[in-house]
């Protein structure tokens, strides 16, 4: 998606507005179109077609309120738009589409291996896997820096799951389209639904052959932590279940990652800013917050009402879908003073890139450790980077993606360690 910085002047007519539309956050713009709805329309209906539509929340406030009661707004009919009007097929047995108190029970467990043990005993080989994959880039030549964040979630998923390597690029593709299943460059024969369809499909069965095939290497993954899942009276996650998950935690880690330090390099480079940051180690925590903010990776969840609820003028039907939009709550300036500013001694701590409440994200240790030691990384090797062209956004109503980020970097002198203490 693009990110813009509206002045909020721009005509944007409410009522033809149409969020559902891939192409809309390619090229469009929606942070414009949602400055206009916290300021006129915070809780907002968007019709798709005569019987379906969907409200859009976009104050932090809203956003987190549907976010954190379960209670009123349900995930376990469907959490994305390109589910609505379909029942969700993994309610109930997939983390993300399952409610407290049996997603507390499965939560648990690989809540505390994430947080922990896995996250710490990987963390060399997160770095690296990072450190092997700047070090490839030549100095001072034009390359694709998506394409080099897009290989940065399998080498941490794929290492913490057992994944043969051999795997690790058709597994990125196949999640890429499950998100993202409009966009030009993903689309398959037969057009988005069947690219979906065949994703999950060949995602599911990649899943299943890897992880019956995975070889003990002698250390707790999260496979294990799956495999402990005592879900209710003692009953263990079946097989189906755990790949279900598996593919959940896979789907989130190329979801969030990659597109962090893309949006980010987007606005230091536009901004002359790169060297700053690099430059204060001490920021690089509080900076990594601000760009997981800035970025929003994750644009929306989707909840049903239970019941009928009233948000701020609104009454919501029960039954009725909701869009929670993460990237609007992320630029509200009642929360964030200056929202359409990257500023990385801003503390953005209230951020709800990695969302909020029950279905706050499971892996936002990992995310942030691998973050920590991209960017660590990124500093140490190079002093500068320029735009060597436009950046092209995924088609996709659910990512905040950049696809194509041309970039020249330019690596830092052999002893300047200006950067090292980012380490």
């Amino acid at each position: 998606m693009r990110l813009t910085h509206p002045s909020g002047d721009e005509p944007i007519d409410l009522s033809t507005v149409d969020l559902f539309d891939p192409a809309v956050h390619a090229k469009g713009d929606p942070h414009a179109v949602w400055l206009a709805m916290r300021t006129h329309e915070p809780v907002h209906w968007q019709q798709v077609r005569p019987g379906l539509g969907f409200w859009s929340v976009t104050t932090h406030a809203d956003v987190a309120t549907v976010l954190r009661d379960h209670t009123a707004f349900t995930s376990e009919h469907g959490t994305l738009l390109n589910l609505l009007g379909r029942k969700d097929p993994a309610g109930g047995r997939q983390l993300p589409a399952t409610d407290p108190p049996r997603h507390t029970r499965m939560r648990s467990p690989i809540r505390r291996a994430l947080a922990g043990g896995v996250v710490a005993e990987h963390r060399a080989t997160i770095r690296e896997e990072v450190h092997g994959l700047l070090t490839r880039v030549v100095d001072g030549e034009p390359f694709d820096f998506a394409a080099l964040t897009d290989q940065l979630p399998m080498a941490v998923m794929g290492t913490l799951m057992g994944l043969p390597r051999d795997t690790w690029a058709h597994l990125t593709r196949l999640t890429a389209q499950a998100v993202a299943p409009d966009d030009p460059d993903l689309v398959g024969p037969g057009g988005a639904q069947a690219t979906l369809d065949r994703a999950h499909r060949e995602l599911f069965a990649s899943l299943h052959e890897a992880l019956t095939r995975r070889e003990d290497t002698g250390t707790t993954d999260l496979v294990d932590a799956l495999r402990a899942v005592g879900v209710e009276d003692g009953e263990p996650l079946g097989a189906a279940e755990i790949v279900a998950n598996c593919y959940s935690l896979l789907l989130g880690a190329n979801v969030t990652t990659p597109q962090v330090p893309n949006a980010a390099l987007v606005e230091l480079t536009a901004s002359g800013t790169y060297a700053d940051w690099a430059d204060h180690p001490d920021l690089l925590d509080g900076g990594i917050e601000e760009a997981l903010r800035w970025s929003s990776p994750a644009s929306h969840f989707i909840r049903y009402a239970t019941r009928d609820v009233r948000l701020g003028e609104t009454t919501i039907g029960k039954g009725e879908a909701v869009a929670a939009w993460l990237g609007s709550a992320n630029r509200d300036a009642t929360v964030f003073p200056d929202p359409f500013t990257f500023d990385i001694r801003r503390d953005a701590g209230r951020h709800l890139a990695l969302g909020v409440g029950p279905h706050y994200c499971l892996g936002h240790a990992l995310v942030r450790t691998t973050l920590e030691e991209f960017f660590a990384e990124l500093f140490l090797q190079f002093s500068h980077f320029e735009a060597a062209g436009e950046p092209a956004h995924l088609h996709s109503n659910f990512i905040n993606g950049i696809k194509h980020l041309p970039v020249v970097g330019t690596r830092r002198i052999p002893g300047n360690t200006s950067a090292s203490g980012c380490r």
